[in-house]
């Protein structure tokens, strides 16, 4: 598993209500303030967000952290009456369900920080990259200039 910082130190983007449906047998839908971060999602029981843990304090016992680096895809299911549901796959496979009002937009804006995200991931890898070749490179030329120059 990838070491991710903390949700609760990234900068936030959206916040509000969002339902989730439970995993228990009769999978109800159960109201979560969500906080959408530049890294993720961190889902509160909507009471526990006065508490502002996603600003340092308050008890992160029932938070859920939704990290992008662990998130597959957001999928629309449907529009349905008021309605967008939405699955988050992550990339373990398990899937969660969501569903909230069609006007707030919050599969698009969690599709749109999650693409971000990773663009951002990509970037930095392939400067890491290019910084290990050009210092493998930079070794290199120095091992044939110290050669070039002990033979002379």
């Amino acid at each position: 598993m990838q070491n991710t910082p903390a949700l609760t130190e990234s900068k936030v983007f959206k916040e509000g209500l969002l339902e989730k449906r439970s995993d228990g047998l009769l999978q109800l839908w159960k109201k979560k303030h969500c906080v959408l971060t530049e890294d993720g999602v961190l889902l509160l029981p909507p009471k526990q967000h006065d508490q502002q843990p996603h600003h340092g304090g308050g008890d992160m016992g029932k938070v859920k952290e939704l990290h992008f680096a662990n998130m597959k895809t957001v999928d629309c299911v449907e529009r349905k009456g008021k309605y967008v549901y939405f699955t988050v796959v992550m990339t373990e496979g398990k899937e969660i369900d969501f569903r909230c009002p069609q006007d707030e937009g919050w599969n698009a804006e969690i599709t749109l920080q999650m693409v971000q995200y990773k663009n951002r991931q990509a970037i930095l890898a392939v400067k890491s990259t290019r910084q290990n070749c050009l210092t493998s490179d930079t070794r290199g030329l120095l091992m044939r200039l110290t050669m070039a120059v002990g033979t002379t």
